[in-house]
């Protein structure tokens, strides 16, 4: 999932082991930057990062995928493309294993796992990035919001609030300790968690809500359904024969939000990381603006009630 520190491990293994290889690349934000222009310049990048110059010309991705073929095919390099979410990328900038030396290695960070699968890779291949633990998640927050390994006196119990706020996900522990950081007010900090779980910060939504935005239609509202109501559900062919009288299509649009990393089925239930069920509930909350009788869903039991009274379900 987003935030889950993808990224990071991959910055940190590239520096640990770049110095044994001939050549080396880290492609980062190849969703990002393939979006905005194209191929063409990724694939240029990667071959002036291999041969340590600027003066390299790339007419058309066909062109640039035989270049990189020629180039590196005779050198032991190591290459990070980061965040690819089509074969596309992976096609135009490593295609195949004999594009390259003996010995090279090329990461590739992805929040589809299927972007892999589709590449060949074998299950064996893939490291899924999992959360932090409690104590690793107390260390990466106070270091952000105290410099420090460990909380400040009289800010220990907030601290392991927010820490199980975050359950575990990197970005979120970050965000929120840079938030507090230089507010050593026990008031002010209890006052933001219980803003948080009212109103998530939007850093942390708009990072998560990516992989969001890249399903198609059916598989989002199969996502905002699963936030709103189902997660924790443990009869999950229950929840399937409620979506297919939907018309949804939860056979295959389940396994596409597992393989996205935005839920998972642990111990026989359906489950989601509790920030990404509160993106969820953002996402309707936006689409409505704010006001219940206007939104998709409503699972608040205040809400559902008010709206009932007052007869205001919006004819959407």
């Amino acid at each position: 999932m987003g935030g889950i520190g993808k990224t990071t491990l991959a910055r940190a293994v590239y520096d640990r082991i770049s110095s044994q290889f001939e050549a080396r690349s880290f492609i980062a934000n190849v969703r990002e930057e393939s979006t905005r222009g194209g191929l063409v310049p990724l694939q240029t990048q990667l071959l002036s990062d291999i041969l340590m110059t600027s003066n390299i010309v790339i007419r058309d991705i066909e062109r640039g995928s035989n270049a990189i073929c020629q180039v590196l095919c005779r050198k032991k390099v190591l290459v990070v493309l980061d965040d690819v979410d089509q074969t596309q990328q992976l096609e135009a900038l490593a295609n195949r294993r004999d594009w390259f030396g003996g010995g090279s290695i090329i990461l590739i960070t992805t929040r589809d796992k299927d972007v892999l699968i589709k590449r060949g890779l074998a299950e064996d291949e893939i490291y899924r990035a999992k959360k932090l633990d409690d104590d690793e998640a107390l260390q990466l927050f106070s270091w952000k919001a105290f410099e420090n390994d460990l909380p400040l006196e009289g800010f220990v119990e907030l601290s392991k609030q927010i820490i199980h706020y975050a359950n575990g996900l990197p970005l979120a522990l970050e965000v929120l300790g840079l938030f507090l950081s230089c507010r050593n007010n026990v008031d002010f900090w209890k006052s933001a968690l219980r803003g948080l779980r009212e109103n998530p910060k939007k850093e942390i939504v708009d990072i998560l809500k990516i992989s969001f935005d890249g399903l198609e239609e059916n598989e989002q509202k199969m996502f905002l359904d699963i936030a709103c109501y189902f997660r924790g559900e443990k009869y999950v062919d229950r929840v399937k024969s409620i979506l297919e009288s939907c018309d949804y299509h939860p056979s295959s649009g389940i396994e596409i939000l597992i393989n996205k990393s935005l839920i998972t089925i642990s111990g026989g239930r359906l489950w989601m990381h509790d920030l990404l069920r509160e993106m969820g509930h953002e996402i309707v909350r936006r689409q409505s603006q704010g006001d219940p009788g206007r939104q998709s869903r409503l699972w608040l039991t205040n809400d559902i009630i008010r709206v009932l009274k007052n007869n205001s379900v919006s004819g959407s």
